[in-house]
């Protein structure tokens, strides 16, 4: 095995280790790793030009690991002196525990936008779940999770919910389907409790909810889930996830196409209060 296959222990101790690698770190590493090999050096052999070991050669180059200021600075001259490293380590950032790697940057988005648009078709949305609905959510994760991993995740549902009440001047928007309420993921009880919340916290002037009922004939997003915002510049960005994937979507016009979907979509569902009428229709029949 050559010293640039992934190794199963790339020596970091639980302190170095990044718990939850960011893909910024993933990215930097990749860029040392290529340069590296450019220049036709082992790990063994650039660790000793950096003055670091070859398993914290691995753990930069896997990601596994926020390289040291030193490391950069000698990092640079060892592997052609581009300055791309030095411009490259100021924009790195560590893991968010409990997010996926594909939504961290949306997650990171979603805190400085003017307005948030959700369509969800699958579960409701995270920013609208009660702490038993998230848990009911992630205990139907497969494979099952680890108590440390749901933690994680729940942790991190529950902080991205303080947006709704720490923004009161961006604009919320939420459309989902009827089916989605409909679903007791969790049991009646966990159920009527979310209904309850929903109603608490999309009663606010800058929040609207909005339900596609299940008798619908006309719908504008059959093509899955749509996120959109728009950032304080007057930028609007787009979000799509499937399966163990997810992807920022930031070309104007295929942004714009989705925006069209969605406003398409507000048309074609219910109005906020027929959606609140219907929402305790079906409170009330739990």
């Amino acid at each position: 095995m050559t010293d640039d296959m992934t190794e199963p222990d790339d020596g970091a101790s639980e302190g170095e280790r990044e718990p939850d690698p960011s893909d910024s770190l993933r990215t930097f590493g990749a860029a040392v790793q290529g340069l590296r090999e450019h220049a036709g050096l082992s790990r063994e052999e650039f660790g000793a030009l950096v003055r670091f070991s070859k398993h914290t050669v691995a753990s930069v180059e896997l990601g596994r690991r926020m390289p040291d200021d030193e490391f950069v600075e000698l990092a640079e001259p060892a592997l052609g002196n581009t300055g791309a490293l030095r411009k490259a380590a100021k924009h790195l950032t560590r893991g968010e525990p409990g997010l996926a790697a594909w939504f961290r940057r949306w997650a990171r988005l979603e805190r400085m936008a003017v307005s948030l648009c959700t369509y969800e078709c699958r579960v409701v949305p995270g920013l609208l779940q009660t702490e038993a609905y998230a848990r009911a959510v992630f205990d139907n994760s497969i494979p099952l999770l680890t108590d440390d991993q749901l933690e994680a995740q729940f942790s991190a549902r529950m902080e991205r919910q303080r947006l709704l009440a720490g923004r009161p001047h961006t604009a919320f928007s939420f459309i989902v389907e009827e089916s989605v309420f409909r679903r007791r993921l969790g049991g009646a009880e966990v159920t009527r409790g979310l209904f309850d919340h929903v109603l608490e916290v999309s009663a606010p002037r800058n929040v609207q909810l909005q339900m596609v009922p299940l008798e619908a004939e006309f719908h504008a997003c059959l093509d899955g889930p749509v996120r959109l915002l728009e950032t304080p510049e007057g930028r609007r960005l787009g979000y799509s996830e499937g399966q163990q994937n997810g992807r920022l979507i930031s070309d104007p016009k295929e942004a714009s196409l989705l925006q069209l979907r969605y406003d398409t979509l507000r048309s074609q569902a219910l109005n906020p209060k027929e959606t609140r009428d219907l929402l305790e229709r079906l409170r009330g029949a739990l």
